[in-house]
């Protein structure tokens, strides 16, 4: 593949690594080695991520978008081509209409947080949820009866022709733990997001640490995992958790993969799972529901790489 060249962007390059392990870039904490791992520091992020796209694209390069890493399980045997890392495209931005500007590499958290110390609100429902805006827009992430594109104003992408665009938000485009970004193949640079500027912020702090509490409380911080394994399907009407749960799951292990004891919709690394240890659980799981339920398990978690 062709050099990409940043010198006529202030002389500032790119972390790029061979065979990373990610291990590494994931909550799961598992994975096998990608072929080459690349992360842009922020001044550059859009022009030399534009670059790098076209680039593999001519060259047949896969390339696979990763932020927080989380609701990923990368294969065992690693992933193929290039691993483009957003992590260091961050920060929060108070237009002058109201709303904020995020970039995608941004964590829920320093969202949150950023927010919250500008006395503005109504993201306060993302607290404590891992991962990046980025992904957490492209799955369109949900948690307390909320969804991100309940506050989404509009998002800034490159396209597929790695041109930068605005995309008002559409509603008839976004779903329960959809959007119109799944069907494509662009990368998310940043998102808009409406706000309000709080009365009383102690009601914000407040907020945020409500979610925060009761995440810790459920155990999502207890072992390396993905939170939910399972979506729920808003049609059947019982949490994913629930059916496990009466199907008798909880606890049920596979190598170092495990149901947590605590939670049917949580699975853990216990600390020497393997890729194919958690996906060999979240299958079994899936067809056990299935025998018992005749209802077919959703699964929230994207499997990468070279399985």
């Amino acid at each position: 593949m062709q050099t990409i060249n940043t010198a006529d962007e202030g002389g500032v390059s790119p972390l790029i690594r061979y065979d990373e392990p990610m291990s590494r870039h994931t909550t799961f904490k598992v994975g096998g080695n990608a072929d080459v791992w690349v992360k842009p520091p922020k001044k550059i992020f859009p022009s030399y991520s534009a670059k790098l796209l076209a680039a593999a694209n001519r060259e047949k390069i896969p390339v696979f978008i990763v932020g927080g890493g989380a609701n990923l399980v990368v294969s065992d045997k690693g992933i193929r081509g290039i691993v483009l890392d957003t992590n260091a495209y961050s920060g929060v931005t108070h237009r002058d209409d109201g709303s904020i500007s995020v970039l995608s590499g941004t964590t829920m958290d320093d969202l949150v947080d950023s927010t919250a110390a500008l006395k503005l609100s109504g993201v306060e429902f993302l607290a404590g949820m891992p991962g990046s805006v980025g992904g957490a827009l492209w799955m369109n992430a949900r948690c307390y009866d909320r969804s991100m594109s309940d506050v989404l104003i509009e998002t800034e992408i490159l396209t597929e022709d790695f041109q930068r665009q605005r995309i008002p938000f559409c509603p008839d485009d976004f779903g329960y733990k959809k959007s119109p970004f799944q069907n494509r193949r662009v990368l998310i640079l940043s998102a808009r997001f409406a706000v309000t500027l709080a009365h009383d912020p102690s009601a914000i702090h407040a907020e945020i640490n409500r979610c925060r509490k009761d995440r810790t409380d459920k155990g999502h911080y207890r072992f390396p995992s993905a939170g939910s394994a399972f979506k729920n399907n808003r049609d059947f009407g019982i949490p994913s958790g629930k059916i496990i749960d009466e199907a008798g799951l909880r606890g049920f292990q596979i190598g170092g993969a495990q149901v947590a004891p605590w939670h049917g919709n949580i699975i853990i690394n216990t600390g020497t799972a393997s890729a194919a240890d958690i996906k060999a659980l979240m299958d079994e799981v899936a067809q056990r529901v299935k025998k018992a339920r005749g209802f077919d398990l959703e699964s929230e978690v994207i499997f990468a790489g070279d399985w």
